[in-house]
């Protein structure tokens, strides 16, 4: 992100006449914002509609307080992380319009529209704005021993109630589990003794989750008329704990043997069932741009692990948020030696939960980590 950056010269199509630099609020009541290629609706690279038409917004400049007002104009909860958009995929279209050259918000205005904005002179789509927001809480895990198991509980009209135990089944926890950001859905289960029962309403909706969805509200229901509910049928969620991981053993924090943290100890992963989407999992969790998929051969150069082997048969599909969320093995159950821990190796651009000053980097700004391979680190990479 260059954020102080001195202007050079005109660079696009839409700049502005003469170089002149404007400096004013949106006067556009046709203003709209979408966030684009993230794997939900409240993550992506950040769109603004002028006249019809999508452009994107440079980074110049974007920080959190930016994200703030993204996210709550999109009604997608609280702000996460100030990204490059180029860690959204597909990328974007180069005849595409950049109109925003720099953002500044104060972190309170209800929509973007209301920022003092500086109109595009000199960006280019490298430099796209993307963001990262929190789901609106209205799924949650209450009265359990640790932050991932405990009463489920789903926000309506402004009220907390319990689900009952024939409105339930474990698909529709394994969806819990993933909107509340843990792991895998291990079980479900009627609770509750007194001291953990509900107080509230009931909810009163049958879901048909698949599993898949992304929210529970995403889930086929209808309105259960008649039931005999009570709190002694509350419905308690137990999920994995999200995962810790770190690459070790490379010159980045971006490249490495894959290590992931367990009851306050660090252990590899068996490269049994192992893939190229796992490593898209990997390097999108970590902020660390693509994955560069490299040979057996280039991966073995991080050396084996010593201690636990955490995890044996992951599995990904490629559109996990997060490596949790793909099939495992119980926690140290594995066939494997340390020969077999699994390397991932990422192309490397990351601003993983960025705060940026407006003249540049502050005192609080994450460093900016560039990964890159020699040409000859490259060709050993992806020979077969």
């Amino acid at each position: 992100m260059s954020g102080g950056r001195v202007p050079r010269c005109l660079s696009s199509l839409w700049a502005l006449p003469n170089a002149q630099l404007s400096s004013h609020i949106f006067s556009e009541s046709s203003s709209r914002v979408r966030l684009v290629g993230g794997d939900h609706r409240c993550e992506g690279r950040v769109e603004v509609q002028r006249y019809g038409e999508w452009g994107t917004i440079c980074d110049d400049g974007w920080d959190i307080k930016d994200v703030a007002v993204v996210c709550r104009e999109l009604d997608c909860g609280v702000a996460k992380r100030a990204l490059s958009g180029t860690l959204f995929g597909p990328p974007t279209q180069q005849q595409q319009k950049i109109f925003i050259q720099q953002v500044k918000c104060h972190g309170m205005e209800e929509n973007l529209s209301q920022c003092e904005e500086e109109d595009a002179f000199d960006c280019t789509h490298e430099e796209d704005a993307g963001v990262v927001c929190g789901f609106p809480e209205n799924v949650r895990l209450v009265d359990g021993h640790k932050r991932c198991q405990g009463r489920v509980e789903v926000k309506q009209q402004g009220q907390w109630g319990t689900v009952c135990k024939g409105s339930w089944n474990f698909a529709a926890a394994k969806v819990v589990c993933q909107q509340v950001g843990c792991g895998r859905a291990i079980l479900t289960r009627k609770c509750c003794n007194k001291a953990t029962q509900g107080q509230g309403p009931i909810w009163p909706r049958k879901v048909s989750c698949s599993g898949k969805e992304i929210s529970l509200q995403d889930c086929p229901s209808e309105v259960w008329e008649k039931n005999n509910c009570t709190h002694d049928e509350d419905m308690w969620v137990e999920c994995e704990d999200p995962f810790d991981l770190k690459l070790v053993g490379g010159d980045s924090p971006c490249a490495g043997r894959l290590e992931v943290l367990h009851k306050g100890e660090w252990g590899t992963v068996c490269d049994d069932d192992w893939g190229e989407m796992a490593d898209q999992v990997v390097c999108r969790q970590l902020g660390c741009g693509a994955s560069l998929s490299p040979s057996v051969k280039f991966r073995r150069r991080f050396g084996p692990g010593v201690g636990r082997i955490w995890l044996d048969d992951v599995a990904c599909s490629g559109n996990e948020r997060s490596l949790e969320q793909c099939r495992h093995r119980f926690w140290g159950h594995h066939n494997c030696k340390h020969t077999e821990d699994v390397a991932v190796v990422c192309a490397g651009k990351s601003w993983v939960g960025a705060h940026w000053g407006r003249g540049g980097m502050g005192a609080s700004a994450t460093v900016v980590t560039f990964f890159t391979l020699t040409s000859r680190d490259t060709s050993e990479a992806f020979e077969q």
